[in-house]
């Protein structure tokens, strides 16, 4: 991959999308997130939710920076 789709949060730790294909992917597991919280009963909206964050975290690990604390920019 010649450059990575999410990359290290400046402060804490996480990832936020750095190119179009890490938007994309972000902005589908928001719908589908929204979708599955009011379109199906409380018990399997939550475990979709849990799959999608599990999905969502997958990708970001496979297609992203290596996840570490920060505090500012590297120096």
């Amino acid at each position: 991959m010649e450059k990575p789709w999410f990359k290290r949060k400046t402060y804490g730790f996480g990832w936020t999308p750095a190119t179009k294909e890490g938007w994309i992917v972000t902005i589908t597991a928001v719908l589908l997130i929204l979708t599955s919280i009011t379109k199906t009963n409380p018990f399997l909206g939550t475990i979709y939710v849990i799959l999608i964050v599990a999905a969502l975290i997958a990708i970001c690990y496979q297609t992203g920076e290596k996840p570490a604390w920060q505090w500012g920019k590297n120096k």
